[in-house]
């Protein structure tokens, strides 16, 4: 699969979309973003991924995240599709799909596996910061929709853990307390994280901080 690891800068490209032309690192700016494949235009489990990010618009833009979606077919049958996801989802994708009947962005993302029996991607994702740096990297099957809201729930930590020496836990969530870092010694956590709780010498827990 992919070649590309958590660190590693994301490819450029210029690409078609139905959008119209972008340059990503370009359209991406100072921003977040998320890009996710899709094995085909006009499949089951695609229409409901695309009308399920569609319903979630307002919370990825809360999060400074844009959104970009891929698929193998072509921009006509992106536009076409976005009709029956409209219709059948309640929304219709506010956000740029790419045309990649080429598979130029396909591959040097890794989006197809070497094994395919056909040029389908799978359902790779692709969280990248502003510094266009790849921050996480999701493989599902074809056959699997992805959970949303754990990838929105990636992107709160990520951003979070960014501004702040911190880590999240398992199962954390917005308000939840989250975990000092090693490297935070306890004489900096008082002044960082004043009233942390000490559960082990490796195991420190602080409320979020404010701003």
């Amino acid at each position: 699969m992919s070649n590309l690891h958590i660190g590693d800068t994301a490819p450029d490209f210029t690409a078609q979309t139905t959008q119209g032309e972008i340059s990503f690192h370009s359209w991406l700016g100072d921003s977040w973003g998320v890009l996710f494949s899709h094995p085909a235009d006009f499949t089951p489990v695609c229409t409901t991924e695309l009308g399920r990010v569609a319903k979630l618009a307002d919370k990825f833009a809360s999060r400074d995240t844009k959104v970009i979606a891929l698929s193998v077919d072509g921009i006509e049958d992106h536009e076409r599709w976005a009709d029956d996801i409209e219709e059948t989802q309640g929304a219709r994708p506010d956000y740029p799909i790419i045309g990649d009947k080429d598979h130029a962005v396909a591959d040097l993302y890794g989006m197809i596996p070497p094994a395919a029996e056909n040029t389908q991607t799978v359902r790779s994702v692709f969280v990248i910061g502003p510094d266009k740096k790849v921050k996480l990297t999701l493989t599902y099957p074809a056959s699997t929709g992805r959970n949303f809201d754990e990838i929105l729930r990636v992107i709160d930590s990520l951003q979070i853990t960014a501004k702040h020496r911190l880590a999240t836990p398992a199962d954390w969530q917005q308000g939840d307390d989250l975990v000092i870092t090693p490297a935070v010694t306890n004489e900096e956590a008082e002044e960082l994280f004043p009233g942390f709780t000490t559960h082990k010498p490796y195991l420190r827990t602080t409320k979020a901080p404010q701003g």
